[in-house]
C-alpha cells in the first residue's frame, strides 16, 4: 500500500489540495477539482492510504510564501508527476520558465527539441497533475493570448499578474530564457 500525505492551502484564487509521496509532490489542484486528482493517484499507485498532514515536505509553507510574493519559493519543491517520457520532458521544460515569464506551446516544443510538436506539448500541458508548481499557467498562445487553463482563465490571469507576467521574445525558446536569452517584452494585460 502506498501512503500519500495530503494538505489543503487557502490561497487568493481558492483552496488548493496537494499530495506528497516519499517527500515529492505528486499532485496539486484546486480543491473543487480534487476528486479527479485523487482518482488519478489511485490509478497510478494502486491501493493508497491518504493521510492528512500539516505541511508535507514543506510544500504548504512554500505555497504560502509564493502567494505572499516570494516567487522563487516553489523552485526547490521536489516533484514526481508520473506521466510518459514526453510529458515529463514538457513538464521539466515548464519548470524552467521563470516566474514572470511566459512561453507559447511552440516555444516549449522548440525548447525540448520537438519543433513541430506544439499540439503534443499542449496536450501534455493540459494533463499536468501539479498545477502552479509545474507552471502550466505560464503557457500562452503564440499571439500572446491567454489560452485555456484547467483552473480557469481568471485564475491563470491572476497568477500571471501576480508574477508580473512577461512574454518570451519572438523566436526565443523556453530553454533560451533560462540560459540568458534576449530581454523580454511585456505581456499585454489580459482583457477583463
Amino acid at each position: 500500500m502506498t501512503t500519500i500525505e495530503t494538505a489543503e492551502v487557502a490561497s487568493p484564487i481558492g483552496r488548493i489540495t496537494l499530495a506528497v509521496r516519499d517527500g515529492c509532490l505528486c499532485a496539486l489542484d484546486f480543491t473543487e477539482k480534487w476528486s479527479r486528482r485523487r482518482a488519478a493517484l489511485e490509478k497510478r499507485f494502486g491501493q493508497v492510504e491518504f493521510r492528512t498532514a500539516t505541511d508535507p515536505a514543506g510544500v504548504v509553507s512554500r505555497l504560502e510564501r509564493y502567494f505572499a510574493g516570494d516567487l522563487g519559493a516553489l523552485a526547490s519543491i521536489r516533484v514526481d508527476p508520473g506521466g510518459t517520457a514526453f510529458q515529463r520532458k514538457v513538464w521539466s521544460a515548464l519548470r524552467k520558465v521563470p516566474p514572470g515569464r511566459t512561453a507559447s506551446y511552440g516555444d516549449l516544443a522548440r525548447g525540448i527539441g520537438a519543433a513541430g510538436a506544439a499540439r503534443a506539448v499542449g496536450a501534455a500541458n493540459g494533463s499536468n497533475p501539479i498545477a502552479i508548481v509545474i507552471p502550466c499557467h505560464r503557457v500562452i498562445g503564440a499571439d500572446g493570448s491567454l489560452t485555456g487553463y484547467a483552473g480557469g482563465v481568471k485564475r491563470k490571469q491572476w497568477l500571471l499578474r501576480h508574477e508580473g507576467g512577461r512574454r518570451l521574445c519572438r523566436g526565443e525558446t523556453a530553454s533560451a530564457a533560462v540560459d540568458g536569452g534576449p530581454p523580454f517584452s511585456p505581456l499585454e494585460p489580459p482583457a477583463a
